[in-house]
């Protein structure tokens, strides 16, 4: 009889634990869980995308997320000079190196008003295929070759709605919009192997030497817009994987 109740004991115990660790969930290490009701919670999801930062760099294979760098956009198209001879520059298969170099300095939650957040960026290098049209410095500047741009001091602003919805009895968040604003204090541009004679090379270089904080504003529309949609795609290759409670605990 107590053998018996023993075996019966021993079975109770093994059920509990199975059922135990069957609800208790495994967190991943690129995770840091922030406490939903923690008053101090903007702090803690500042810090837990800081903490993402290097897995994101190396790629996080189980929600099958290759490494984000380089940023990869197809083109850029800039008019940088009006009229019928004005002084176009397109650039094409831009690889974006740093923006992986990102630190969270503050995030707003608010309810039923979209997340806003600052990030600083060190410093941005952009490669690319580069093209021009039109007249520069008096000049004909039809031309193509590579170009060149080390972007420093880097402050954005995101700006974002995020939204909710159950998955296998489990509630995923997808974030519906992003809009990110850009402020680059420090931009130094160059051209080389352009298919055309020195003087051309030479005066467009002297151009963007002089010119390059210009250059930057006609590009930054179109830089905001694909930065938002490359980070939108991040960010929601991750929601996709991860759930709420993964994220945050009670």
């Amino acid at each position: 009889m107590i053998d018996c109740l023993q075996k019966m004991f021993v079975l109770a115990v093994a059920v509990l634990y199975v059922q135990a660790a069957g609800k208790s969930k495994v967190i991943p290490p690129y995770i840091k869980q922030c406490i939903r009701n923690d008053p101090k919670l903007h702090e803690c999801l500042a810090t837990a995308i800081n903490h993402l930062r290097p897995y994101l760099k190396e790629g996080i294979n189980e929600i099958e997320l290759p490494p984000v760098e380089p940023f990869r956009m197809d083109s850029l198209s800039l008019a940088i000079t009006g009229g019928s001879n004005g002084y176009k520059i397109t650039l094409r298969d831009i690889d974006l190196y740093g923006a992986s170099n990102f630190s969270i300095q503050k995030i707003l939650m608010r309810p039923n008003l979209p997340f806003e957040g600052k990030i600083k960026i060190p410093k941005m290098t952009m490669d690319a295929k580069y093209a021009s049209t039109g007249v520069l410095l008096v000049l004909p500047a039809n031309g193509n070759g590579t170009f060149h741009a080390d972007l420093g001091d880097i402050t954005a602003t995101a700006r974002g709605v995020l939204s909710s919805y159950q998955k296998d009895s489990e509630e995923y968040y997808n974030l519906d919009v992003l809009e990110v604003d850009l402020v680059i204090k420090k931009a130094y541009m160059v051209v080389s192997k352009v298919t055309n004679n020195r003087i051309i090379v030479e005066a467009t270089n002297l151009f963007l030497r002089e010119n390059g904080q210009e250059v930057l504003q006609v590009m930054m529309p179109q830089l905001r817009v694909k930065l938002a949609a490359i980070f939108k795609r991040i960010v929601n290759q991750l929601l996709t994987h991860v759930s709420a409670d993964t994220f945050f605990s009670n």
